[in-house]
Parts: structure tokens; sequence; C-alpha cells
């Protein structure tokens, strides 16, 4: 059954947020001891250990004065971060993450708890109750109820200074009916989204239109004293809006993909490499400083635009609404290709300032974009035609075609879709 994760704003109270500080800090202390030691382990004696082994140490601590304070703090908490190390290990050595870094004061902070599934239904009840052990009752602004009874819930604090819960819950999601349509789409920073039945979706530029309001914050704080209260504010407020760009970019990304799924069976989507687009970012060689400048601007404005994000949340909600996600190859020449059936003409040579173009051959008028769209739709429905998975297919007036086959659900864990 599919997991569906629900994130909530938390109000609590002036007790519960002074103990939420002793717990971010518990665990941040456990998960850096547990960091040193483990690292240590393998420097000197070649030992590989794990959280497991961490927490009998762990133990031994809580019966010491000096960590007396340990025993104070719900041992999910503690557990929990061990087992997150564990995780963030298994990430390096296994998926080429990078290795595990000791956890900060001034940085995002986070905690879970587990939920006693013999009690839970005493602890929470949808919409009205969420009791955690420690903290008790708790003011959640419940924006929408969740279906199923969660296993662990989530405690976050941002930069900003304001709480979150969140809590993944098994549920079953209801498919969408056939929508017998499929479409490309070709992502960009002029346009977010080009789609093959040519509709362009602009690229609302969240970061670009806070840029000199942030810039402005930026320059007042490093003139600030650093231990004065007026900079403490100062990065308050530049946390605060970081927060509102990125819930700006989160609301529109939703939207876009839960559009483009609800309307479409099959979606066609190409399979870029944003971070490497960004190190290929050229400048000038005989003016680093410009290259330097040329370079970070380029990555700014790909991760602005968050083309992984918008691939992320159309795969997982497609396998919610049992729609078709189909990755085209990122060196298949979508731009270069005439879109035309039948047409099989190649530009030799289309730099990025050309945007629209004719086809010799054909004497067809290409806008770039959509003709890139149309082409990924194309490339993506030849995938499903040698599996036998291509069921109906008709022209959709001239726009490519339709499927009507449906593909096989699958389990997802993910953050929640509007």
């Amino acid at each position: 059954m599919p997991q569906r994760a629900y994130k909530y704003r938390l109000y609590p109270n002036k007790t519960q947020q002074k103990l939420l500080v002793n717990y971010f800090g518990a665990g941040r202390f456990v998960s850096n001891r547990c960091l040193d030691w483990r690292s240590l382990a393998y420097k000197i004696d070649g030992e590989s250990v794990t959280g497991i082994d961490f927490s009998r140490e762990l133990t031994f601590l809580k019966k010491l004065d000096t960590y007396s304070w340990l025993k104070e703090v719900p041992a999910t908490v503690l557990i929990q971060k061990l087992r997150d190390l564990d995780t963030a290990f298994k990430k390096f050595f296994k998926e080429g993450a990078g290795y595990p870094k000791h956890r900060k004061r001034h940085q995002k902070q986070s905690i879970r708890f587990q939920m006693d599934q013999r009690i839970v239904k005493n602890n929470f009840l949808a919409g009205k109750l969420l009791k955690v052990p420690g903290l008790g009752k708790l003011n959640v602004r419940w924006t929408r109820l969740p279906q199923g009874i969660p296993k662990m819930v989530t405690i976050s604090m941002d930069k900003a200074g304001c709480y979150f819960v969140s809590m993944a819950v098994e549920e079953e999601i209801e498919a969408l009916p056939l929508a017998g349509k499929a479409v490309g789409i070709d992502v960009g920073l002029n346009h977010l989204a080009c789609l093959s039945n040519g509709e362009k979706i602009d690229n609302p530029k969240h970061f670009k239109k806070h840029k000199s309001q942030l810039k402005k914050l930026q320059q007042r704080l490093s003139r600030q004293v650093k231990t004065s209260n007026r900079r403490k504010k100062t990065k308050l407020r530049i946390a605060r809006l970081h927060a509102r760009i990125a819930d700006c970019r989160s609301e529109h990304l939703h939207r876009l993909t839960t559009q483009i799924v609800n309307d479409n069976q099959v979606i066609c989507i190409e399979d870029i490499n944003a971070e490497g687009m960004g190190r290929s970012a050229k400048g000038d060689m005989d003016n680093p400083g410009k290259m330097v400048k040329q370079k970070a601007g380029l990555n700014r404005n790909l991760k602005d635009a968050a083309f992984g994000e918008i691939r992320r949340q159309l795969e997982y909600k497609a396998s919610w609404r049992s729609r078709t996600v189909l990755k085209v190859d990122r060196f298949f020449a979508s731009s270069k290709l005439c879109s035309t059936p039948g047409c099989d003409y190649k530009h030799p040579n289309l730099t990025l300032d050309i945007r629209n173009w004719v086809c010799p051959q054909c004497n067809a008028e290409h806008d770039r974009d959509i003709n890139a769209a149309k082409n990924i739709e194309a490339e993506g429905l030849k995938q499903l035609t040698p599996a036998g998975i291509l069921g109906e297919v008709r022209d959709s007036g001239g726009k490519g075609a339709c499927l009507i086959s449906v593909s096989p659900r699958s389990s997802v864990t993910s953050k929640a879709c509007q």
C-alpha cells in the first residue's frame, strides 16, 4: 500500500519549546558523539561499528552524573538519531554520498518519535488530537486529514524558528479515470516547461523576485557585530525570506505537476542532469572572475527552476494515480530533430540563440521548445511498443499519440502532494 506524507505547522507552548530545545540538543550530542566514535574506531583499530554498538555506550553514559540529563530525553529520540546515522553511512558506502557531517545548532533541527501502536488510538485522532512522548498534546494546524495512523512522527524547526510536524501513513489512493492522452515535457529556464500540445508554462523565478531584498539583508548582516542582537534579527529575517521563496517554489511545482498528472495518461520527460548542467557552465577564460560569476548565476537559476524536483513529483504522483512516466535519454537530440511525421531532418548547427527555425526538408516552422517536447513524446512512446504495453494509440489532432493503457501501481514513499 502506498505511503503518503503529511506536513503541518506546529505551535508549541513555552514549556514545549523549552523541552524541544533540550531534545534537539540531546539528539545533536548523540549523533555527533557517535560519529566521532565510529570515525575514531575505524581510524585506529580499523573496526566498523554501528549505531547498535554505540547504543550500549549510550546506556553507560546515562549512568554517569555528567550525562545524567540524557535520561530526561525520550529514548526513542536518541535511538532514531542513531538509525539516521546508520542510514547516512549506508548511503556513503553504497550510494556514493558524502561522508556524514556533524550536526550544528544553527541549522535545521529535527527529532523523530515512535508512536506506540498499542495505545496510538489514545494519542492520535486526525484533525483533533496528537500526543507524543514527553511533550503531551500538540497544537497542530490540520490543513488536511490523513486517512491512516502514523508509526513515526517527526518534529522539526527551520532556521526561521518555525515548527513543523510531519508523518507518513499508509492509505489507499484512488486511481484517476483514464485520460487517453500523452504529453511530452521539455523543461528550461526561459519557460519552466513546454508541453507537446503547444502549452508553455512561464518560469516564475521566485529567487530573482526577492534577490535585491536578500542582497540588502546580507550586506547589512556582513557589517554588523557578530555577537549583537541586531545581527541575530537580521539572520532571522534572511531565514524567513529564504523560507518564503522555498514555499512559493514548492506550491507552484505541486500545482504544475498535479495538473499534468491529472490531464495525461502517459508523461514523457527528459532524463536531464541538472547538477551536470551547472558544472559544465563556461565563461571567459581570460577573465576568471567573470567565469565564476556566470557559473554561479547558472547554478542559481537551475536550482531555482528545480528540474529534479519536477521529475520526482511527476514520478510519485503518477504511480499514485495509475499514470505512466517515461524517461528519454538526456543525449537525445530533441531540439534539432524535425517533429513533422515522416521527416527525419536533423539541424546541423542549432545554437541556443536560435529559438525558431524552418525545416528545409518539409518547410515546417518550429518553435524550438515545442518541437523538443513533441520529439520527447514520440521518443518516449517508442519505449512502450516493444514491450507490448502500448494498448490503443490514436492520433490526437496532429499533436502526438494518445495512450489508453494503464500502468501498474506501486508503493512510493514521498512528500505530500497538493
